[in-house]
């Protein structure tokens, strides 16, 4: 097991759009192990690959309370999703202590395989929806920062910048 390095935004690798999963074999099933331990640790609820410079399609979340439900994502597609929207408040790993609104789907249902290759459909709703969403947008190169106003985005990407800039003095 390993903690990984997450990428902060604006670092251009984030907008890097993944390519499927080849297999599901012992290097993925290693990469997922740590991207679950890089999550827990980074107090997070989802990672997508490209977070980590991983640009292939691979999700892990866990939206419990007790972070003993970790969800896997190979390859996801998104089959449905509801009529219905909601403004949500996120966050994410890769743009740490910014969170603002994005509108989302109420409920989605996603297929995908799970760590062992098997074949699953995922309905989510409330936050896992959400989840869901945000990282699939990862695996697009989209940060969820991309939704917000020109304004408040450019704020933020400053905001950003000068913090890397002072962490690594």
């Amino acid at each position: 097991m390993a903690l990984l390095s997450i990428l902060c935004y604006p670092d251009p690798k984030l907008h890097t759009v993944a390519k499927p999963v080849a297999a599901v074999d012992a290097r993925i099933q290693q990469l997922v192990v740590d991207m679950l331990e890089t999550m827990y640790d980074a107090k997070g609820i989802g990672l997508a690959a490209t977070q980590i410079d991983v640009h292939e399609r691979l999700i892990v979340i866990d939206v419990s309370e007790e972070r003993n439900q970790p969800l896997v994502l190979i390859n996801p597609e998104l089959v449905w999703s509801s009529p219905t929207t909601h403004l949500n408040e996120e966050g994410c790993l890769s743009v740490p202590g910014i969170y603002d609104g994005v509108t989302r789907f109420d409920a989605v249902h996603v297929n995908a395989l799970d760590e062992n290759g098997n074949n699953r459909v995922i309905e989510a709703d409330g936050l896992l929806a959400v989840c869901v969403q945000h990282e699939m947008d990862h695996l697009l190169g989209k940060v969820f920062v991309e939704y917000l106003s020109p304004l408040k985005r450019n704020r933020i990407k400053t905001k950003m910048i000068k913090a890397q800039r002072e962490e690594s003095r």
